[in-house]
């Protein structure tokens, strides 16, 4: 094999914003169909086919790989036909919308023996594999604390199924906060113990408008993760704080990585891609093209550990 065609489940916001995108400008890849319910939506994507349904898709002998951008109530079921019909899959985050969902995908992707990632693309960011680097070489000396705050107003137009539990899960612990903790596991493994708080502070819905993860790491790190759609004033804090000095990722999306310890404060500039998801589905081809040799970014086994942590915080204020 030397091209992947992809199918597409979903042609929403994320998908016409950056996965189309970066399907399209990845050499190798090509943009076969989508399973949506509206075929209408994929009109402007001449030659591309369309089904109703995953199963449907998955028949065609000429899928190579599905990327997964439903609701999260839907990727469950989407992996798993995709995976027991021999696909390789790329989800969306979360995996799912609990851990024993997650569990289950993770199982049929280790069954199917194809390629099963999940697309937590801060991974792949440059200043991220840096800040790793820097930990993992002692810049830090021993690291200690880990925090990420993700601030914002609720603006959801065009998934407006946020708001709603059935399909999401959760508002910013499963949204945001997923992303953060999956940096923590990618920095420190995964997490041990975790509880937390949920609140409607300002909007009344069906999900939270606010969340507060702590986690406990491999290393004795503790992580603290604070996840809000009900402040004006944007935040996009992440820092890594150690016995000898601290590591500021702060805007976590922006280009810089500033290190400070007693001796130095420098700063280095690391910009990540301009299309976020394209490290990413380039990083998914190298390993479905190295017939078993290569590797995601994100594997669904690791995946799952952000699953898991976000069911231990809604089991401990449950509880």
């Amino acid at each position: 094999m030397s091209n992947v065609n992809w199918v597409l489940g979903g042609i929403g916001d994320i998908a016409r914003k950056r996965v189309i995108p970066a399907i399209q400008a990845e050499p190798r890849s090509t943009l076969y169909g989508f399973v949506t319910r509206d075929a209408a939506k994929a009109r402007e994507f001449p030659g591309a086919k369309t089904w109703a349904t995953m199963e449907e898709a998955v028949a065609d002998p000429a899928v190579d790989a599905v990327y997964i951008a439903l609701p999260v109530a839907f990727h469950a079921n989407a992996a798993i036909t995709a995976l027991r019909a021999g696909k390789h899959v790329l989800c969306e985050k979360p995996m799912a919308i609990n851990y024993a969902q997650a569990e289950q995908m993770v199982a049929e992707g280790r069954a199917s023996g194809r390629m099963f990632g999940v697309s937590y693309y801060r991974r792949l960011y440059p200043k991220l594999l840096r800040a790793k680097h820097l930990v993992k070489e002692g810049a830090i000396g021993r690291p200690l604390l880990a925090e990420a705050n993700c601030h914002s107003w609720l603006e959801i137009e065009g998934r407006e199924w946020l708001r709603d539990p059935a399909l999401a899960g959760g508002g910013p612990l499963y949204d945001i906060a997923s992303h953060r903790i999956d940096a923590m596991n990618f920095f420190f493994g995964k997490v041990e113990h975790a509880c937390g708080i949920r609140s409607n502070a300002v909007h009344r819905m069906g999900v939270e408008d606010s969340a507060t993860v702590l986690m406990g790491l491999p290393g004795g790190v503790h992580g603290v993760v604070d996840v809000r759609w009900n402040s004006r004033v944007a935040r996009d804090q992440f820092r890594i704080i150690g016995e000898e000095g601290e590591i500021n990722l702060d805007p976590l999306n922006s280009p810089e990585l500033r290190l400070t310890t007693r001796d130095e404060c420098r700063v280095e500039n690391l910009p990540p891609h301009a299309n976020l998801h394209y490290p990413l589905v380039e990083n998914f081809v190298d390993a479905v093209l190295a017939n078993g040799f290569g590797s995601v970014a994100c594997p669904a086994e690791q995946g799952a550990w952000v699953d898991w942590t976000i069911e231990q915080v809604v089991r401990s204020q449950a509880g």
